[in-house]
C-alpha cells in the first residue's frame, strides 16, 4: 500500500501540469493581443502614408465607393474549400463608413500584421487569418487544432475578444466611437464585407457587414 508520500507527489506533479497550462494559455492570450496591435499598426502606418500622398479625406458611405459594391453573381467560392456550408449567418448593421483609402492593399496589411505576430510567437498559432475575395474585401478565420471555434458562442467570444484590444488603439478611437462599436465596425472602416469563422471541420458561421 502506498504511503503519503505517493500522494504528495501526485498532488505536486498535476499542480506543475496545471500551472505549465496555464502559463501555456496566458503566453497564448499574449500572442493574440499582440497579433491584433501589430495588424493595427500596420493599418496605421499604410494610412499615414496614404493620408501623406492625397491629404486628410473624410469617410463616406461605403455605397459611394465601387470596390466595397457585392457582385451579385460573385457567389461563396471559398466554401467547401477552406470551410465547409455555413451553418449559420447574421447580418451586422455597421455603426462606421468604410474609410475613402482602403483599399486592398490595406486590408492586406492588416492580415499580415496579425499573421506575423500569430506566426511569430512561442506556441503554434490556434487558428489561421487571411483575406480572399474581389478586392480582399473578405476575411477567413479557420481553426487549426480540433475542438476550437467550433460553436458560435466560441466565434463570438474571439471577435469579442478582438473588440477589447481594438478599443485600446488610437486608430480605432480615431475613427469610431470606441465604447459602442466593434472589432466588426473595424473591418467594416477596412473595406471588409464579409467574415466567416469556422473550426476547419464541421461548423462555420457568416457574417455579413452591412
Amino acid at each position: 500500500m502506498r504511503g503519503p508520500e505517493y500522494t504528495d507527489a501526485i498532488r505536486a506533479r498535476e499542480a506543475r501540469r496545471d500551472w505549465g497550462m496555464n502559463m501555456g494559455l496566458s503566453l497564448r492570450s499574449l500572442v493574440l493581443v499582440g497579433a491584433v496591435l501589430a495588424g493595427f499598426l500596420f493599418v496605421a502606418l499604410s494610412a499615414q502614408a496614404q493620408d501623406s500622398k492625397s491629404g486628410t479625406a473624410t469617410a463616406q458611405p461605403a455605397a459611394m465607393m465601387p470596390e466595397n459594391q457585392v457582385e451579385a453573381d460573385e457567389g461563396d467560392h471559398h466554401e467547401g474549400y477552406y470551410y465547409p456550408k455555413p451553418g449559420s449567418f447574421e447580418h451586422y448593421p455597421a455603426r462606421v463608413y468604410t474609410l475613402p483609402d482602403s483599399d486592398r492593399v490595406r486590408r492586406q496589411a492588416f492580415v499580415i500584421g496579425l499573421t506575423k505576430q500569430l506566426v511569430g510567437g512561442h506556441y503554434a498559432p490556434s487558428y489561421a487569418i487571411f483575406a480572399k475575395g474581389n478586392g480582399s474585401g473578405k476575411l477567413i478565420i479557420v481553426a487549426l487544432a480540433d475542438g476550437q471555434l467550433n460553436t458560435i458562442y466560441r466565434a463570438r467570444a474571439l471577435l469579442a475578444t478582438f473588440t477589447s484590444v481594438a478599443r485600446s488603439t488610437p486608430f480605432f478611437q480615431q475613427n469610431t466611437q470606441p465604447d459602442e462599436s466593434t472589432f466588426l465596425d473595424l473591418l467594416k472602416l477596412l473595406g471588409f464585407k464579409q467574415v466567416t469563422v469556422s473550426d476547419g471541420r464541421a461548423f462555420a458561421h457568416q457574417i455579413i457587414i452591412d
